[in-house]
């Protein structure tokens, strides 16, 4: 085995170091093709037109992804859930194992969670393999995956995103599509109009195609009777007869996009049999993830919620939509995203808006435009008479909380990346949630 990395530092050096011990030929510096290569496993995020990729294309060497090769090798029993999307995969797959193992299934969730597929496939030290994988995919996996057949899978939603990597949101939004394979059960989102079409036009039209939304569900959806989530898909009579699966206030936070999530886990679920007492108590077990529209504290009579983790503007969208009135803390790095929907939607819930990062002149020109009454401060860096300790984020909670009044919403959702100002987004929420504690 030979691994090639075209950096040469000193983290990746030591990682060489560790790989050579472990038998493999380390190339640092360069990314040649090796002679002799008959199969190329790549990192998620080498693009496909890098040099490498392109010569063994043109050798006509097979190219494919770390989830592709897992499956490949994983258990032939072993049974796959797949959760895809631009926004809420996290936080579906957690939903989703904490379903699993509450139907007292021996699940674990992977992926971009915290435990590679690849490890979930093989045996750990006790021999044992997971029976069910609660998988997170993302687009950059999904386009290097060419047999990958999941029980069930789900496209959340679609929205621009690594438009720069996959050439446009079609080629991006087909990459998700490949979780629609042949034989996988269809779960969609009957809200968002690309996850319907990719299940349509993408998946096999002899499994069956389940809806999940918020709204009544029809036979063979899940959805929201007043304050329940039922399900009229996995019944015996689904045109006649429908199952309590939860209520809303076992979803935490029960924020729309957030019930969403949790109609897509347990359509996932479902799928492979989990009774629906299952359902519910995997929702009362679920401990959300840090920085996802997260209640920090009440000051003031003020409620300070941090989304840290919506960066971009369709988690925005999503963060805005469950509060009114809000005061916005946005800005960062927009990669090109447009924010004139996002601004335009969100203007009738807005009492003001504190902006911060290198693109908030985007966000301030989409503010004049659909929002032009809205007061709008702009905080550079910490005040200059700042105590010891304090950052950036005490100046604009200051800023937040001069413009909120009694019975508002300080909501922290960027809908940008971090980088500009931080070190990522957890960062970010966390120098937040510290201004917060600050101020009680």
């Amino acid at each position: 085995m030979v691994v090639v990395d075209g950096r040469d530092d000193d983290t990746t050096r030591a990682v060489a170091a560790e790989l050579t011990d472990a038998g493999a030929e380390v190339v640092l510096g360069r990314t040649p093709l090796p002679e002799g290569c008959d199969l190329v496993v790549t990192s998620p995020g080498w693009r496909p037109d890098s040099p490498l990729l392109v010569r063994a294309f043109e050798a006509g060497i097979e190219v494919i992804g770390d989830v592709e090769l897992a499956w490949r090798l994983k258990p032939a029993d072993q049974v796959w859930l797949a959760v895809t999307g631009t926004n809420g995969k996290t936080t579906t797959v957690r939903m989703l194992e904490a379903m699993l193992l509450a139907d007292g299934r021996d699940a674990l969730a992977v992926g971009n969670v915290g435990t590679p597929v690849i490890d979930a496939v093989l045996p750990d030290a006790d021999g044992r393999v997971h029976d069910v994988l609660a998988v997170e995919l993302s687009s950059f996996q999904l386009h290097w995956s060419r047999t990958v057949r999941p029980h069930a899978a789900v496209v959340l939603n679609v929205a621009p995103d690594h438009l720069d990597w996959h050439g446009g949101l079609t080629a991006y939004a087909r990459a998700k599509g490949r979780v629609y394979a042949s034989g996988t059960v269809r779960v969609v989102n009957t809200a968002d109009p690309w996850s319907v079409r990719l299940a349509e036009e993408d998946g096999d039209p002899h499994t069956p195609l389940v809806g999940v939304g918020l709204g009544t569900p029809r036979a063979g959806e899940l959805g929201v009777v007043e304050d329940l989530l039922v399900d009229r898909a996995f019944v015996a009579e689904p045109h006649s007869t429908a199952e309590e699966l939860a209520r809303l206030a076992d979803v935490r936070p029960a924020a729309p996009h957030n019930v969403a999530n949790a109609l897509a886990a347990a359509a996932l679920a479902r799928s492979i049999g989990a009774a629906a007492e299952s359902v519910r108590a995997g929702l009362t077990a679920f401990v959300p993830e840090p920085h996802r529209i997260a209640h920090v504290a009440a000051v003031d009579g003020v409620d300070y919620v941090n989304d840290s983790k919506a960066t971009n503007p369709h988690a925005a969208a999503a963060s805005l939509s469950a509060f009114r009135p809000v005061v916005w803390i946005a800005g960062g790095l927009l990669k090109g995203a447009d924010v004139d929907d996002l601004v335009a939607a969100a203007a009738d819930r807005l009492r003001g808006v504190v902006l911060i990062g290198a693109d908030r002149a985007r966000l301030r020109e989409a503010l004049v435009e659909h929002a032009p009454d809205v007061p709008v401060v702009e905080v550079l860096g910490p005040a200059a008479d700042a105590p010891e300790g304090h950052t950036v984020m005490d100046a604009v909670v200051a800023a937040a909380a001069d413009l909120a009044e009694e019975g508002d919403t300080v909501l922290l959702a960027p809908a940008a990346a971090s980088m500009d100002m931080f070190t990522n987004y957890p960062e970010r929420g966390r120098f937040f949630t510290e201004a917060v504690e600050r101020r009680r």
